[in-house]
């Protein structure tokens, strides 16, 4: 595992900021509000090309989520990013289909890359990602991995990445009967190769029936695998919101 760091990594955080703007390389800050944190970054190179700045911060509560956001024997339980709401799946579309079913806005690949390279500069690089085959889930995981990878080139060496069928969308076609599969594959998560927590991007439906915990588009919830998949705290961008399809 990765060396146990509760608060070292974002008292670091904090002083990298002080570092004046000709020495930043990628500096990340950690600030406190109310019962939980947010998370923001330099990104390298911003300073002079536009299409590199990182606005947005990562949200997180409770506060003492940072302390378990450190363990490689975590995993982050992601829904995809933010999709076009006009346009719903077609009935009974495959999940690569991507003509006929609801797929991300452009603004949401954006947050995904801005939440990509946040993880990146506060050390939550994922150690292995599985993913559901539809195409809005397929196109966060390239929207993050963009970000990521511009952050840092080596972000994803050795990182495994497998598509997965157990996340597909939940009684859909060519989706999961139900979350067993997706249970025991989390419940196994050990750490894997000690490079970070495992990432699993999946669907609303199907997060909801694991954890009974509603999600908005690109949220994220921190499980401890050691206690049956316990919902020890939520990350997501604080810029995001819910969506119509399931939030009042």
């Amino acid at each position: 595992m990765r060396p146990y760091r509760p608060l070292a990594l974002a008292l670091a955080a904090m002083l990298a900021t002080a570092l004046p703007p000709a020495a930043q390389t990628m500096s990340g800050a950690v600030a406190r509000d109310g019962d939980g944190g947010r998370l923001s970054m330099v990104m390298p190179g911003s300073a002079s090309d536009p299409d590199r700045v990182v606005a947005e911060e990562l949200t997180f509560a409770p506060w003492e989520t940072l302390d378990a956001l450190l363990r490689d024997d975590v995993v982050l339980l992601m829904r995809h990013g933010p999709t076009d709401w006009s346009m719903r799946d077609a009935t009974d579309v495959a999940p690569d289909d991507c003509e006929n079913q609801r797929v991300m806005t452009e603004p949401g690949k954006r947050q995904m890359y801005e939440l990509g390279a946040l993880m990146v500069a506060h050390d939550l690089r994922p150690g292995r990602i599985v993913v559901s085959d539809w195409c809005r889930n397929q196109e966060t995981l390239d929207a993050m991995r963009r970000g990521m990878l511009d952050a840092d080139p080596a972000a994803l060496d050795g990182i495994a990445v497998e598509t997965m069928s157990d996340l597909n969308l939940l009684l859909a076609l060519q989706g999961a009967p139900d979350v067993a599969a997706m249970r025991d594959f989390i419940e196994d998560w050990d750490g894997g190769n000690g490079q970070g927590p495992l990432l699993v991007i999946s669907h609303f439906t199907n997060i909801q029936e694991l954890t009974d915990v509603s999600v908005f588009e690109g949220q994220m919830l921190l499980l401890d695998p050691r206690e049956g998949s316990r919902v020890l705290g939520m990350l997501r961008l604080a810029s995001a919101t819910p969506d119509v399809g399931h939030f009042e």
